[in-house]
């Protein structure tokens, strides 16, 4: 059975006067796409945040390749492979595709992180603020395979993506998507939150789903929609 690369236990995150996360449990096995699904204030971002190192936890244990990183930084986990593809497309507007590359890691390395998206490769000159946004969050997700300079630094294990779908026409998603499936063939483990269940069911491996702050299920894409319930539950209580 494939080792668990993220495992999440008891997870309690606090912001602001309450809870947004109460007693979580997850994993997400090395190399498989898991999409994380609920409704607007469900805590999914949250979730992301507190593997990333952006918020604190308040409880809990959260073990990546079965190092507690909890008590790490932000930079800590990213040179353990840990990458976060945050909302909203953050690109440096002017700058080119290439010096936002630049950014990241030496020119010698952008080949690689460039591969699976050849647009970008007649774009390397123009500024990220005239791209589309398709091509802004393909820049995006690039930057974020970019193997860092350091030696000491992991490139990237484990994929953290925040509503990739959003403001994006449906055509512009439909290209993105096999493109993140197909990162799993590089061993690379995702971790996919979305709000739009259709659109991302069918690439996934495992779906879980938050209800106001709890995991309300876990499993294939095949039992989520033998149990229709789970995700009509989810959506109406927000």
């Amino acid at each position: 059975m494939t080792a668990r690369l993220l495992d999440i236990r008891g997870l309690t995150v606090s912001r602001g006067p309450g809870d947004v996360l109460r007693d979580v449990d997850l994993s997400v096995r090395t190399g498989e796409l898991a999409v994380l699904l609920g409704a607007n204030g469900a805590g999914k971002t949250t979730l992301l945040d507190a593997v990333s190192g952006l918020v604190a936890t308040r409880a809990g244990q959260l073990r990546f390749d079965g190092e507690e990183v909890s008590g790490l930084t932000r930079t800590r986990r990213a040179r353990l492979g840990i990458r976060h593809v945050e909302q909203g497309r953050a690109v440096f507007g002017d700058l080119t595709v290439r010096e936002n590359l630049a950014v990241a890691a030496p020119a010698e390395r952008h080949a690689e992180a460039l591969e699976p998206f050849p647009e970008l490769h007649k774009r390397m000159h123009v500024r990220a603020a005239l791209l589309s946004g398709g091509e802004q969050q393909m820049l995006v997700l690039a930057r974020a395979l970019l193997r860092p300079a350091s030696k000491r630094a992991a490139g990237t294990r484990l994929l953290l993506l925040d509503e990739l779908s959003l403001g994006l026409a449906p055509i512009v998603v439909a290209r993105l998507l096999p493109i993140v499936r197909s990162l799993t063939d590089q061993g690379i483990t995702v971790l996919l939150v979305e709000q739009f269940a259709n659109l991302v069911l069918p690439i996934a491996d495992t779906v879980h789903v938050l209800d106001r702050g709890a995991i309300a299920f876990s499993g294939s894409p095949a039992e989520l929609e033998a149990s229709p319930g789970v995700l009509h539950k989810a959506y109406l209580s927000a």
